[in-house]
């Protein structure tokens, strides 16, 4: 008799051994229903293995709930390694690998009642059924119309309902329950298009990829439109062609309506194959497309970082697009980073994998300079498109002009402005800060209305009439007055996408204009239709946060306005420089798209950084050569893996105390090429209603330090209330 080792469902880390009952198909990730103490309980079989030698009678597994395993040997082999590398518990790493939706117990199936020809009444007995029973006449001509079936609710539902039964006891129809997948783009039409011709560099590209047993990592390194897309289309088709399958990662969810677009648009004769996995899904339809994919029904999934877990088989190709946008990085454990799962299930399955970018991460372009990955390089636009003219603005002058006075429009953009709208051109205004104002100010006193939760200022939002916390969503009454001193003088300081809009309005009134930020877009498909209207022109203006700075395509959009290139370049992170250069190449890339050339306007006041001069002139090898020594120099990434320790809690000297115990700890018997950090407070030092405290640990071997902190942090359980957060190869230094 075999034991199986059983994770089982619930907060807690519970492994338990269970004897599997003879002729009982349990096999390596099933999911089963499982004695626990006095009650039944659920679980996934991590194991199968001899039972172990205990001194008790070991309990046996009372049914299968899925005879078929929901995770694959690859997938199961890939949880576990996330939870060994990223020091997260298993449990943890399988809320990820299987939804919510599918791990429910109660069946999530949608039906609806079907009312189909049985045995229809020749011409006498219809004739007779017309006087005595005229619904049930009507009825059956209605079925017979419509192919022999109809649902219940387009007969009428209820009000019906008595004449389907007598029917149904009479033997004319019976009464059948039919699925119904729930659709997450029912009501979008797709209209089918062609391959496009390539050119030589996109023809090169494509036949590295699709080389007969590629599975070294690929880095396509192509400028803002130089076809990347196109690319990865026929590589997807060539995977289909051969019978494998794909998966096709996009950084945000705001990229998903286009990507899904031209996917569904491409494969229009097979739309029903394409599955769209995010978090903006309902539960039932992440239910029903999780499941079109683990049955074979859908071949191509489209979906943001957590789409690498679906559980197809046969895979023939993973691309990753933008794979240096930091939305890869899981922000809760498990912290894993999307992009490297591609990678490590890429090379599980045998199959290639395409990293994506105009903008590459300096880790994977340093992997092309070591021999890890390969790199493929796109240096044109396509249909020989211009790249846009660059223009730096310093508005340190525009200051001096407005007296002192920060100018949201400098002169030269709301000139190009004025020329775009005559020419019924579109534009694109880019400020990654939403909300009106950036804080409450009282000049007098220097009070700044704050968050009684985080450490940060609060924002206003005018459509609200409230200051709201961007950190924990708290909201306060705008004061009239200064809170501390009394004073009237009390206003706003900075701007944001509210202002902006406001401003564009009075400047501008005849233009038709949108906003796209988190405010504007929380009801479901608020940005796909936005993004719709766009396209169809029915907007002349979109001002907008990062959630437009890439992967979009419009044609008709000539302008790109860039109101303050300077937000995140000045914060306390060794990567604020690289993520300036990647948004703002990656914004610039809107312009310029179609037949018209295309025009960036940079509004800044550190016009000569080197992430917005080399930016400017679209120059990365420049901009990476010289990032790339600074790093070596300090031994971070990727010349070294960064980690980051961290302990919260509602009481300061305790998260502090917690951490200065661990750093001991640490610090004691520890590998050689580790380097341990100080303890000090985190840069955001509080945050829903919690203290934080952190340490940085830098290591060349990414598992001599995975390894000492685990057991560290597994020999020093912390107090009740203070929480221990690790962060393996950190993005985020807050």
């Amino acid at each position: 008799m075999q034991s199986a080792r059983v994770l089982i469902d619930g907060p807690s880390e519970l492994v338990f051994d269970y004897l599997i009952p003879e002729g009982m198909p349990v096999v390596t990730g099933c999911r089963v229903r499982i004695p626990l103490r006095n009650r039944d309980s659920t679980g996934t079989v991590l194991d199968i293995g001899e039972p172990p030698q205990t001194s008790f009678r070991l309990r046996a597994i009372s049914s299968l709930i899925d005879p078929e395993p929901l995770i694959t040997p690859h997938l199961m082999k890939l949880g576990k390694w996330i939870a060994d590398y990223y020091v997260a518990p298993l449990e943890m790493v399988m809320r990820s690998l299987l939804p919510e939706s599918v791990r429910q117990d109660t069946h999530s199936e949608k039906t609806r009642k079907v009312v189909a020809i049985k045995d229809f009444p020749d011409d006498e007995t219809l004739a007779k059924l017309a006087k005595r029973a005229p619904k049930q006449h009507i009825i059956l001509t209605l079925l017979k119309s419509s192919g022999g079936q109809m649902a219940l609710k387009d007969l009428g539902g209820g009000s019906v309902s008595s004449s389907v039964k007598s029917l149904v006891k009479n033997d004319y129809v019976e009464m059948i329950s039919e699925a119904v997948r729930r659709d997450p783009d029912a009501d979008q039409e797709f209209l089918e298009s062609k391959p496009l011709p390539l050119n030589e560099e996109q023809a090169e590209a494509l036949k590295i990829i699709t080389a007969p047993g590629q599975t070294k990592p690929i880095l396509l390194h192509g400028v803002t439109g130089s076809g990347k897309t196109e690319v990865y289309l026929q590589a997807v088709q060539h995977a289909l062609d051969e019978g494998k399958t794909a998966i096709v990662l996009i950084p945000e969810i705001s990229l998903t309506p286009q990507t899904v677009q031209r996917f569904k648009s491409r494969f229009a004769a097979m739309q029903d194959q394409v599955a769209v996995l995010h978090s903006h899904l309902s539960q039932g339809e992440r239910f029903d497309e999780w499941h079109r994919i683990r049955n074979g029904q859908a071949r191509i999934v489209i979906g943001a970082r957590s789409a690498i877990f679906a559980p197809l088989t046969n895979l023939g190709i993973i691309i990753v697009d933008e794979e240096h946008e930091n939305t890869y990085k899981q922000e809760t454990a498990p912290r894993y980073h999307g992009r490297d799962i591609a990678v490590l299930r890429a090379h599980f399955e045998k199959c290639p994998v395409v990293l994506g970018s105009a903008t590459p991460s300096l880790e994977s372009f340093q992997n092309t300079q070591s021999g890890k990955y390969e790199l493929i390089r796109l240096t044109a636009r396509a249909d020989a498109q211009t790249m846009p003219i660059i223009r730096v603005l310093d508005m340190r002058i525009e200051a001096q002009k407005q007296k002192g006075r920060i100018a949201i429009l400098s002169d030269r953009l709301r000139a190009s402005m004025e020329k775009k709208l005559e020419n019924g051109e579109q534009i694109i205004l880019f400020l990654n800060r939403r909300g009106f104002a950036r804080s409450l100010q009282c000049p007098p006193c220097g009070h700044v209305c704050e968050c009684q939760h985080c450490a940060i200022p609060l924002t206003y939002h005018r459509t609200e009439e409230r200051l709201i916390c961007h950190m924990c969503g708290y909201q306060s009454i705008t004061p009239r007055k200064c809170p501390s001193c009394g004073d009237e003088a009390i206003r706003l300081q900075g701007y944001g996408t509210q202002k902006v809009e406001e401003v564009i309005q009075k400047v501008f009134p005849q233009a038709r204009m949108a906003r796209i930020d988190a405010d504007t877009m929380r009801r479901k498909n608020a940005l796909r239709d936005t993004l719709n209207k766009f396209k169809a022109h029915k907007i002349d203006i979109i001002i907008g946060t990062q959630m437009i700075a890439k992967g979009l395509h419009f044609p008709n959009v000539t302008l790109v306005g860039i109101l303050n290139a300077d937000l995140g370049l000045h914060v306390p992170d060794f990567r604020a420089g690289e993520r300036t250069f990647q948004l703002l190449t990656q914004v610039a890339g809107r312009a310029g798209r179609g037949e018209m050339e295309g025009e960036v306007i940079v509004q800044t006041f550190t016009p000569h950084s080197p992430s917005i001069q080399y930016a400017r002139h679209h120059d990365f090898d420049g901009y990476a050569e010289q990032e790339l020594q600074f790093r070596n120099q300090f031994l971070y990434p990727p010349f070294a893996h960064c980690a980051l320790l961290g302990t919260r809690s509602t009481h300061e000297r305790r998260a502090e105390f917690t951490l200065e115990n661990l750093h001991k700890r640490l610090s004691k018997d520890c590998p050689g090429q580790i380097e341990i950090g100080e303890v000090m407070p985190s840069p955001l030092a509080k945050a829903h209603g919690q203290f934080r405290y952190q340490l940085m640990l830098k290591s060349t071997s990414a598992r001599a330090l995975h390894q000492h902190v685990q057991r560290t942090l597994a020999a020093t359980p912390p107090p009740d209330d203070v929480t221990i957060v690790f962060d393996m190869d950190c993005l985020s230094f807050f």
